[in-house]
């Protein structure tokens, strides 16, 4: 069947369909640099999980790809926009439903930004860990596409830890909940686990319970002042190894440090090449003990310095530097930003690698990462209109994929794969794993309209019309 606008815009209420091509700006892609996107059909916004059914079903009887979206916070292109598909903003589904205290856990909308989450639950004298850097702007519906990581998981465990049941519209347009609110349940297979990282190529998500945590203590902060990246992801590894649990353990480089300066002009010191910010949450004397522990490791491994903060704007202006880095360096130019995963004690060796592909692409690698649980991200930044920089970002996002699976790695701890991370993926999975996502995704999306071409490998050629990546 030929769609057309006006037979989608009958299906639902009315304002939910915009269709007027001046209206999609906001809605063609994410953040992830140099990513393809098309031009949409329409863009629908719902407001109930029975609006998303509709949509479903529109888009099964014609034929039409959907294209699920949160924020736009993604840095893997997996909400961007295909040729002739509808996109589906959660913006109007936006509301905390319900709060458990005795059960501990929340009901919440897709387009809940992760940031006003925490602010609601906390007053309750709970807590929801997971914050990713995006925190303020991020949404719990896209976070729980790409399984959404961040600073405290180091400790408290990714987006896939804390939900507890989802509501769904499936492939075939139908409304269902998975996933269960007790304390246990192993009744049928894991459902909503496998729905939490799918980048909506699975089923489209209405509703989420995540479980909350009471607020923890006050942190301690212990800052380690490193004159090499190796140094640092020595003390990454050392810090593993003593076996204590820091809530939050980030690395920063000094090309991060001084653009966040440059920006903001919060007076951070930019002499040293690393940063890192380890912090613990830990009560009374286990907090003293987990400090001293950090800072210990921080020397052992050579850090030029490595104290416990005694000043609480100090520290927290190292933490926001953490959170501001990536915007100060997009404000340099096109950052192409990676994802990789690997074991703690390869970070030291992935790190030295990283700088060698640098040098020897001849291209500013910028460093960030959640280091306690290895997960690197590497922003490769590149000269706005400069073909031939780009083409060695490109070299070089692909050689630190190569070098993080090498290492025992994976080419995504958190962003997920979108676009941008299809050639990596395929290098990771076995012939008889990447079958095995193909059999799931055909049987849970038999029509293949659930944004297609994202999140795994086709395993044939898919063409995919775009207009030229922004």
């Amino acid at each position: 069947m030929q769609p057309t606008a006006a037979s989608l815009a009958d299906a639902l209420p009315e304002g939910r369909v915009l269709t007027a091509e001046a209206s999609f700006a906001g809605y063609l892609h994410d953040e992830g640099e140099w990513a393809i996107y098309g031009t949409p059909h329409a863009v629908v916004r719902p407001e109930s999980a029975e609006e998303v059914a509709a949509v479903v079903r529109w888009c099964v009887e014609t034929g039409t790809p959907l294209v699920p979206r949160g924020a736009g916070t993604g840095l893997s292109g997996g909400a961007n926009a295909i040729e002739g598909c509808v996109i589906v903003s959660f913006e109007r589904m936006n509301a905390v439903l319900e709060v458990n205290e005795a059960e501990r856990w929340a009901r919440v909308q897709p387009g809940v930004v992760n940031d006003d989450l925490r602010a609601h639950v906390a007053r309750h004298g709970l807590w929801y860990p997971p914050d990713p850097a995006s925190s303020p702007w991020s949404t719990i519906g896209g976070n729980v596409a790409t399984n959404a990581g961040g600073m405290c998981c180091v400790k408290y465990g990714v987006t896939r830890d804390y939900v507890l049941e989802l509501e769904v519209v499936t492939g075939t347009g139908e409304i269902t909940r998975l996933g269960h609110r007790t304390a246990k349940g192993v009744a049928g297979y894991d459902l909503a686990g496998l729905i939490v990282g799918s980048e909506g190529t699975l089923a489209v998500v209405t509703e989420i319970v995540v479980r909350l945590r009471p607020l923890p203590p006050a942190p301690i902060t212990v800052a380690g002042m490193f004159d090499s990246l190796v140094d640092a992801g020595r003390a990454v590894a050392l810090v593993a190894e003593s076996g204590i649990s820091p809530s939050v353990l980030e690395l920063v480089d000094h090309h991060c440090l001084k653009a966040v300066d440059d920006w903001k002009h919060m007076g951070l010191s930019t002499d040293a090449n690393a940063v890192l910010i380890g912090r613990t949450d830990a009560p009374g004397e286990q907090g003293a003990f987990e400090a001293a522990e950090l800072a210990r490791c921080f020397e052992e491994a050579g850090a030029s310095v490595a104290a416990v903060s005694a000043d609480e704007q100090e520290s927290e202006a190292l933490y926001a530097a953490r959170r501001l880095a990536y915007p100060a360096l997009e404000r340099l130019g096109p950052v192409l930003t990676e994802d990789v995963c690997v074991p703690k004690a390869k970070v030291p060796e992935v790190l030295a690698r990283i700088e060698e592909i640098a040098a020897a692409h001849s291209v500013l690698i910028a460093n960030i990462a959640h280091a306690g649980d290895g997960n690197l991200h590497p922003l490769i930044i590149t000269t706005p209109g400069d073909d031939a920089a780009k083409a060695r970002a490109h070299e070089a996002f692909t050689e630190i994929i190569d070098a993080a699976l090498a290492a025992g790695g994976t080419v995504s701890g958190e962003h997920g794969v979108g676009t941008l991370k299809l050639d990596g993926l395929r290098k990771e999975l076995s012939p008889v794993s990447l079958a095995l996502h193909h059999a799931v995704k055909n049987a849970l999306d038999p029509h293949g309209i659930l944004n297609p071409g994202r999140a795994i490998p086709p395993l044939g050629i898919v063409i995919l019309q775009a207009r030229e990546p922004y």
